[in-house]
């Protein structure tokens, strides 16, 4: 980066040093010729004519200091005469051009020449009867101006870069520094594992955000396999218990071939639940896990329908539950499999801490589900972990079930950008809300299931 930098300062000090020097150059010489527009003189009429004699060609000394303020003039025809009129008798050499003006068939010019060593510059103009004048002023002034100019423009063109190189460093420096610290703790990461690291944000430019977005992506993983760790480690405990039993009546019924008939009953039916159980168990620690992974595409979920599925698989698991429902027209965009297995569950818990004989109300509409049992309720202290993994309340352990069927509905309901609480109804009970961003369908809709009915 800083060599990018750098070039790009050389080039653009370089291209603005080139073109000050072409204005000053241009200057200086437009300064000369404009000079020796003003020296233009006339001969006197006998020169020209040529009764003054012949041109004939005087060569002088060279002065120690050529031209000066007056410039040096000398007197052409189209043959091969020169005649001097200068201050100094000093012959400049002549161009086949300068005798086709002195011809009448070219016209007045500039241009440089050498003088003994001196550059010179020469304007030649027609005067007449085949005679041109050139008048020569040296451009030594203006060439010590320029040689001093292009020394200071080449220094100032080095000092740019320098100054360039160094801003660089500088810059890159501040820009590079964060990215190489974002670098640095992935790389950390990766070699240690070790989540907890975070970059210290100092700045709020595109860098800054890069590093906050760094961070925030470290949260979420941080979160994701404490997650993950917490699940086994609940598992863990959970599962110990019934694999622990399972294995005590299968020991017990391997040792005891001469068990009564009915205690050998007894021990197949505890070894029957038991397994029921752990498979109950583990089949909600595989949604759970399934629930963490990124959501699935998602499909137009009409809500209604889904809870009157729902409801039907309800009936046949506990047939001695009354349901009453009210259903109007919703859809969400969602994952049904998931939707239905919250829906399900929440099922299932009303109908278990339901009386015999109990009834279930049940709402689904554009504003999510309501489901509400008339059991005992749940304890004030029970209510902010119902939804916790693994969680059971006192009233809950002496009922069959894993404690993930909460902690299911309200992943779900997360996935879904929804939320889920748990009230007591004034009139005894618990009630349970899932919200979720449902919406009612455009058009004529044919509802599902009748709006208000029992069973």
């Amino acid at each position: 980066m800083t060599v990018a930098v750098a070039i790009a300062v050389a080039v653009a000090v370089a291209l603005a040093a080139f073109v000050a020097y072409l204005a000053v150059r241009g200057s200086l010489r437009g300064e000369v010729d404009r000079a020796l527009e003003e020296q233009r003189v006339v001969p006197p009429p006998g020169v020209a004519q040529g009764r003054g004699g012949p041109f004939g060609q005087r060569f002088g000394r060279l002065p120690a200091r050529f031209g000066g303020a007056t410039p040096f003039i000398q007197l052409i025809d189209a043959g091969d005469g020169v005649e001097l009129r200068g201050p100094e008798p000093i012959a400049m050499p002549v161009a086949e051009r300068a005798r086709d003006v002195a011809a009448g068939v070219a016209e007045a010019y500039f241009s440089d020449v050498d003088v003994r060593g001196t550059h010179t510059r020469v304007l030649t103009v027609p005067v007449g009867d085949g005679v041109a004048v050139q008048f020569g002023r040296s451009l030594e002034p203006s060439d010590s101006v320029l040689s001093r100019l292009r020394l200071i423009l080449v220094l100032v063109v080095l000092g740019g870069v320098a100054l360039a190189v160094a801003l660089g460093r500088l810059v890159s420096r501040n820009v590079v520094a964060p990215i190489a610290e974002v670098s640095d703790a992935a790389r950390h990461i990766a070699q240690t594992e070790d989540l907890g690291r975070r970059i210290e944000v100092q700045t709020h430019d595109e860098v800054g955000e890069l590093a906050e977005h760094f961070n925030q992506m470290l949260d979420t993983l941080e979160r994701s396999v404490a997650a993950q760790r917490q699940l086994v480690a609940d598992a863990s405990h959970e599962l110990r218990t019934p694999i622990t039993s399972l294995r005590t009546n299968i020991e017990v019924l391997a040792e005891s071939e001469a068990l009564p008939p009915d205690e050998r009953a007894q021990l197949l039916e505890d070894v029957e639940a038991q397994t029921t159980e752990l498979g109950m168990l583990v089949a909600d620690l595989i949604e759970l896990a399934r629930g963490d992974e990124p959501r699935r595409e998602s499909e137009d979920v009409r809500l209604d329908a889904l809870v009157s599925e729902a409801l039907t698989r309800a009936r046949r698991h506990a047939p001695g539950i009354t349901f009453e429902a009210q259903l109007e027209p919703a859809v969400l965009d969602g994952t049904r499999e998931r939707l239905a297995r919250a829906v399900n569950n929440l099922l299932d818990n009303a109908a278990k801490h339901s009386p015999p004989g109990g009834v279930v109300h049940v709402t689904a509409g554009p504003s999510g589900v309501r489901v509400r049992d008339h059991g005992t309720g749940v304890p004030d202290e029970d209510l902010p972990h119902l939804f916790d993994r693994f969680y059971r309340g006192a009233s809950s352990r002496g009922r069959p079930g894993s404690g993930l069927g909460l902690a299911i509905v309200r992943q779900v309901a997360e996935q879904h950008g929804g939320t889920v609480r748990a009230t007591n109804a004034p009139e005894g009970g618990a009630e349970f809300t899932l919200e979720l961003p449902a919406t009612t369908p455009t058009g004529e809709v044919e509802p599902t299931t009748p709006s208000l009915w029992r069973q």
